[in-house]
């Protein structure tokens, strides 16, 4: 028998998953200008960046494709939960889709969800995590996905 709480869940549950149902299929068109760029591969897209005259721009360009090109802290599919992990700084949580569903939990030391990061269809997006702690990330998905912890730091 279900109370009435978990069927409220169940029910809104439901509902997010249509939304992001609907949501994906508007993603493939926007997330199309970014194929070309997730195809070229890291040499010759860091070999553009030589070509710039601009030292800030240059700089800044060089910036974008190492953030674009790091390897993901954790790569799956479907789910998956990952140990507890502590972070000392503010950090950048990135996060990317292959499938028509991706959740992401992020969650305190002792499992409490903080936040909830969904994607719609392929794509990515991005949360900053403020507070230095302890954290662990659960990930439902619908098919292959990346996380990357990236510390932030100012720019000069």
């Amino acid at each position: 028998m279900i109370g009435n709480g978990n069927k409220k869940h169940a029910f809104f549950t439901l509902l997010l998953l249509i939304k992001l149902m609907m949501l994906s299929v508007n993603n493939v068109n926007a997330n199309s200008s970014d194929t070309a760029l997730k195809t070229i591969d890291a040499a010759t897209a860091f070999q553009q960046c030589r070509s710039i005259n601009n030292d800030k721009e240059r700089l800044n360009c060089y910036d974008l494709k190492a953030k674009r090109f790091a390897p993901p802290t954790y790569q799956g599919k479907l789910s998956m939960e990952t140990d507890i992990f502590s972070l000392t700084k503010p950090h950048t949580l990135r996060y990317q889709s292959n499938g028509v569903i991706f959740v992401l939990y992020l969650r305190d030391g002792d499992g409490n969800v903080l936040q909830n990061l969904h994607i719609g269809g392929r794509g990515e997006d991005e949360f900053v995590i403020n507070q230095p702690g302890n954290y662990s990330l659960k990930i439902d998905g619908s098919a292959g996905w990346s996380i990357w912890l990236e510390p932030i730091t100012k720019k000069q």
